[in-house]
């Protein structure tokens, strides 16, 4: 079995997002699924901070979170399954899952992070329509 594997090759053929941002919160890749995602091209993308998909409300939180696993070259999120909104590029909120890596250079400093994002936004709605329909037939208005 051959095991070499072309990542690059890999990068740009699956389908969840792969989302590469350094030290400073500039993303140093974006694939062809963050595209189809988020809407912006990999050139409009690049150079970029984060603050291009995350919306407006989240910003705060999410820088906070993002120095401190910089400085402390730790995440608390570890493997989990992160659910949260985005932003599209033509300013709709996007229902994303994703998990989150930490990347490390050769002094094992914190220099990045890596996110493998799923768009979820029809499936939550999905969901988000067949709770209130459960609801409603458990509680029906007289």
């Amino acid at each position: 079995m051959n095991t070499n594997v072309d990542l690059h090759q890999l990068i740009e053929c699956v389908g969840d997002a792969v989302i590469v941002a350094n030290a400073n919160e500039k993303i140093i890749l974006w694939n062809p699924a963050a595209t189809r995602i988020f809407g912006y091209s990999e050139a409009e993308a690049l150079g970029n901070t984060l603050d291009l998909i995350v919306p407006e409300r989240q910003r705060q939180k999410h820088n906070e979170g993002y120095s401190h696993s910089m400085q402390t070259g730790t995440t608390r999120y570890g493997t989990s399954l992160l659910k949260v909104p985005a932003k599209h590029q033509d300013g709709s909120t996007l229902s994303i899952a994703f998990t989150v890596g930490m990347l490390f250079d050769a002094n094992h400093q914190a220099n990045g992070v890596v996110a493998i994002i799923r768009d979820e936004t029809a499936r939550f709605a999905e969901e988000r329509a067949l709770k209130k329909r459960l609801s409603d037939l458990e509680n029906p208005q007289s």
